[in-house]
């Protein structure tokens, strides 16, 4: 086989393409020719080797019904085709029977390509390019023995093997013939730009390169051996494991490629590689007589223990599961296998083929042989028999074969996919069928039987798109159909036959097994194929210096590193908020931290900020209850009761930063301490201004104050202030508003940020002008004249409160994740508690213990005594 697909070409195709062309040119250079073309599968006075069916539409199709070329004669001195080949295989014939069963099933079918006959001419590619180039160029030109092209095919079904296809894509492809292929499955085929004229019901090699990567991963089977022909199947196969498998640890120990012309010798160095190798599986991509050649070496030499990962070629073929002598060296095969699907009616179809009714057809005389082991008589047989001559009553009614079994039907379900495929194609264009479509316009056809476009019909088959009969939706994804595999399994039934099981199946690349169903190769234990014993979790693979990648050594993760599987590559650092454990196997979550309603501080604190808000409520009932007395009327009572309620805002706004933070709680903690710290002191501030007022208006001779700061002007005042708060938190939020945070270190704190810095000290520093004004204005009216001057203890307050909040801002700064919040809960309880006690405890006093001093007289007495 020449070495590159260039020289393929040139070899196989130049002679035949001036065989077709044919002219005085050529009628010169081959001298004693006769001046005319003739056909190359068929020379004059030979049988048939294929299947023909005169049609309006002619689909060809090319399948290997013999397996064994002639030596081929590449001068061209002689008629081509003039020698057959041999070794007849009943699958491909199985194969070619499907496409005849398509096409009459398609004719009979009033609502596909209504009025037009579809025919059909099959031909046998016979393995090889010379003999498939031969056929497929015999098709296009119409296969009859004149230069004229009558009735050529407008598509071709076939070939079956990667290599034929692509070297037939390459000649057809100028002239835009479709090929659909049902069994060339080399991923190197879904390039649209080098094989454009390309489909195919068969998924890409990718797909089930990647199905057995997958389960050496999965089996942790990270020593591989590869056996593949040589040629674009195998090599582009094992390229995609190769891809698959890399970062997964998996290698392969050793990776061979066999010839079929040099078969026997590649067998017998395979079978010692695979002998003398630690590797315990080995998958193997190559056809299925090839297989069983290299099965039957290695069961002469007794070898056992082999798990073999099997190809979509060889993985269902009864050829090696019938063969006794295969029995020890092949069960527990594990292989992929091609989708089955059932075609109701061939059966019957196949069983009533007979010579008698095809006396020119060549290969059902060999299925024949092969069957009965006798001779068809028919005119055309030869005198010399080599069988003995069969009775006529042989019938295919009663046989169990490969040929007649339709259990699972796989490539031949390919096969009578890609001839619908073909009539769908075909129906689209002559019913004038826009591409995209899915309507069918028959108003008018924009194409005949008899003029079919090559590039338009190319068009309509990249978009056919239809349901089967058994309800499957079959499409092309570009040169593909979507990935579906059987994963089938060689099991030995109890009379000692091989038989495949299905233990699974493959869609795309998702993989579902049933693994207590497999019977592995030995027995009942997975087979271990490895190179070095695999790494625990907690550790990770170092390759050894000069050796592959699957030969290693088992190092430990650092800390903060793990491996939470076994043969890790490498150690996985922990997540930023977890840490390794002491076994290196597992990242556990750093300690989470945050003041919490159920811990000890919380509970505390929670306890406390309540005991406020109680104590706050007793103090507004007593003053209700008392509203008509002296000490509470004094200095204007409403402003008392708003004091009253703006610290119990305080009290329970302190609730508000204890929980886990989110992003309403930290936009809402801040603003509601500000506004109801700012409420409380305008209160203590407009009662401030209202203690100077009063005794300023008592003065002898001054006006007075009071009839300009009434109590709604003092109500104005307070809520003045408070709304100057309420637009600094507005701004603050809508700008840039406090967020919770993960403060990562050696635990998670959660807390909430500012947002704005300069929201937040606007804030404060409101707060603290407003203490600071009335410590300043309370300051000055100490000394009034009052038995019971409230501007004392408004000073006392304010003293208490300034200093809460001045240790405050070191105590916050220095205070480690929840204790942080907690001492600014602290703070807001200390200083709401300072504002209590220092205003209303004194009144409370002589309310409930001293009620005969809650007199205007005494309240006043001081004063007198001094006028």
């Amino acid at each position: 086989m020449p070495s590159s697909p260039s020289a393929l070409l040139l070899q196989a195709s130049a002679p035949l393409l001036l065989l077709w062309l044919c002219g005085d040119a050529v009628a010169a250079d081959m001298a004693e020719q006769e001046q005319s073309c003739v056909r190359w599968d068929k020379p004059e006075g030979v049988d048939d080797r294929g299947l023909s069916q005169d049609g309006d539409v002619v689909i060809g199709g090319l399948f290997v019904v013999h397996n064994q070329p002639p030596i081929p004669d590449l001068s061209f001195t002689r008629n081509p085709g003039q020698e057959p080949c041999f070794s007849f295989q009943k699958e491909p014939y199985l194969w070619a029977h499907a496409m005849v069963f398509a096409v009459e099933e398609i004719n009979r079918n009033p609502h596909l390509l209504p009025g037009v006959r579809l025919g059909y001419q099959i031909l046998d590619s016979c393995t090889r390019y010379p003999w498939s180039v031969r056929a497929a160029m015999s098709l296009i030109s119409g296969g009859n023995h004149s230069c004229e092209s009558t009735g050529p095919v407008r598509v071709i079904v076939g070939d079956a093997s990667s290599t034929q296809t692509i070297m037939l894509s390459r000649i057809l492809s100028p002239l835009q013939v479709p090929l659909i292929s049902y069994q060339a499955s080399c991923a190197c085929l879904s390039n649209r730009l080098e094989f454009p004229n390309v489909f195919r019901t068969i998924p890409s090699d990718v797909y089930q390169a990647w199905t057995m990567a997958h389960l050496a991963e999965h089996y942790r089977w990270t020593w591989v051996g590869a056996v593949v022909v040589n040629n674009d199947y195998g090599l582009l196969a094992v390229q995609a494991f190769r891809e698959r498998a890399q970062g997964s640890g998996i290698c392969l120990a050793f990776f061979e490629t066999f010839d079929r012309e040099t078969l026997a010798q590649d067998m017998e160095r395979i079978a010692t590689t695979v002998q003398t190798s630690s590797a315990r599986v080995v998958l193997v991509f190559a056809w299925y007589t090839d297989v069983g050649a290299l099965l039957l070496e290695l069961a002469s030499r007794n070898v056992t223990g082999r798990q073999f990962l099997a190809s979509e070629a060889w993985s269902t073929s009864s050829y090696l599961l019938n063969d006794p002598a295969l029995r020890t060296i092949a069960s527990g095969v594990l292989g992929v296998a091609i989708r089955s699907a059932p075609i109701p009616g061939l059966e019957a179809h196949l069983r009533k083929l007979h010579p008698s009714q095809h006396p020119r057809d060549a290969l059902l005389r060999d299925l024949w042989r092969e069957e009965f082991g006798c001779e068809p008589v028919s005119a055309s047989s030869p005198d010399s028999l080599s069988l003995p001559p069969c009775s006529g009553t042989e019938s295919l009614e009663g046989v169990q074969s490969t040929f007649t079994d339709t259990a699972y039907l796989r490539v031949t379900y390919n096969v009578y996919l890609a001839v619908y495929a073909a009539a769908h194609a075909f129906h689209s264009l002559l019913e004038c069928s826009p591409v995209g479509d899915s309507g069918m316009n028959r108003s008018q056809p924009c194409s005949s039987q008899y003029n079919i476009s090559a590039a338009k019909l190319l068009q309509h088959l990249g978009q056919v798109n239809f349901t089967t009969q058994i309800g499957e939706h079959f499409f092309f994804r570009g040169a593909d159909i979507p990935a579906v595999y059987d994963l089938v399994n060689w099991q030995e039934t109890p009379g000692g036959v091989l038989k495949y099981s299905t233990v699974g199946r493959v869609e795309g690349s998702k993989l579902h097994m049933e693994e207590s169903a497999i019977w592995w190769a030995t027995e009942s234990q997975v087979p271990v194929s490895v190179c070095s014993e695999p790494c625990p979790p907690g550790t990770w693979k170092a390759r050894r210096k000069g050796e592959p990648i699957c030969c290693f050594d088992c190092l430990p993760c650092a800390d903060g590193e793990i491996s939470n599987k076994t043969d890790s590559l490498t150690c996985l650092h922990c997540p930023l908020e977890f840490w390794s454990n002491d076994q290196k196997n597992m990242c556990v979550p750093l300690t989470v931290e945050f003041l919490s309603f159920t811990d000890a501080m919380g509970i505390t604190l929670t306890t406390v900020a309540v005991s406020g808000a109680v104590m706050t409520a007793a103090v507004a009932v007593v003053f209700v209850y008392n509203r008509h007395t002296p000490i509470v009327k004094a200095n204007n009572s409403e402003l008392s009761f708003m004091l009253l309620m703006s610290l119990k805002l305080c009290f329970l706004c302190s609730l508000l930063f204890m929980g886990q933070p989110t992003d309403w709680s930290c936009r809402i903690q801040q603003a509601a301490f500000g506004i109801s710290f700012v409420l409380s002191i305008s209160c203590i501030l407009v009662k401030t201004i209202v203690v100077l007022a009063v005794f300023r208006s008592a003065r002898p001779g001054s006006d007075s104050v009071m009839k300009w700061f009434g109590p709604g002007q003092q109500r104005g005042s307070v809520l003045l202030f408070t709304c100057v708060q309420v637009v600094i938190c507005a701004a603050w939020l809508s700008i840039t508003p406090p967020q919770p945070h993960r403060n990562v270190g050696l635990k998670i704190i959660l807390e909430c940020t500012v947002g704005s810095v300069a929201g937040f000290a606007t804030l404060l520093g409101y707060i603290c002008l407003l203490a600071a004004i009335c410590f300043l204005l309370a300051f000055f009216a100490r000394k009034l004249p009052d038995n019971f001057n409230e501007a004392k203890f408004i000073t006392f307050s304010m003293l208490i409160f300034c200093a809460v909040w001045i240790t405050f801002v070191p105590a916050y700064v220095s205070s480690p994740g929840k204790y942080a919040i907690a001492v600014e809960i602290f703070a807001i309880l200390a200083s709401s508690f300072g504002l209590l006690l220092c205003i209303f405890a004194p009144k409370c006093f002589i309310i409930l213990l001293r009620p005969e001093k809650n007199t205007k007289k005494f309240l006043m007495g001081k004063a007198q005594g001094q006028q």
